[in-house]
């Protein structure tokens, strides 16, 4: 069997690495705007996790510890992105379990995330696979 590792990336080399990962789900970024981002993200508390097979990046993970009044404390589910090959193999699964293990761990009451109204089969896996449960909607507006 394959070695399959998850662990947080750190340094700006494997945030590098994880790119072309991250892109298939944020198509509109570039390389320079990522990185951009990355900086900023990672002062605020954003973390990268990654699932990697045999020291290739197949899915990862974005989150941050976060408090409000309708979800307590939590983690929130900024990012999660599979290799296009590699989906429906269980690893998005099995990195939002170890997502749900680590929040747990760092004493969050939920894990929240939000999901693009077109994304139909990523809803069915979060609610029928994964027992999420659809309960807002979520608006913004570009300014």
């Amino acid at each position: 069997m394959d070695s399959i590792i998850i662990k947080q990336l750190v340094t700006n080399e494997e945030w590098r690495s994880a790119f072309e990962i991250m892109k298939q789900l944020r198509t509109d970024l570039t390389l320079e705007r990522y990185m951009e981002f990355a900086q900023d993200m990672r002062k605020e508390g954003y973390l990268l996790f990654a699932l990697m097979v045999k020291d290739e990046i197949i899915s990862l993970a974005g989150v941050r510890k976060a408090i409000n009044f309708y979800n307590k404390h939590h983690l929130f589910v900024y990012d999660l992105v599979t290799s296009p090959s590699q989906r429906s193999s269980g690893h998005g699964e099995r990195l939002l379990e170890y997502i749900h293990f680590y929040a747990e761990k760092t004493g969050a009451e939920y894990v929240a995330l939000e999901s693009g109204i077109m994304r139909t089969e990523a809803h069915r896996f979060y609610e029928s696979k994964m027992g999420y449960e659809k309960w807002c909607y979520s608006f913004r507006k570009k300014i």
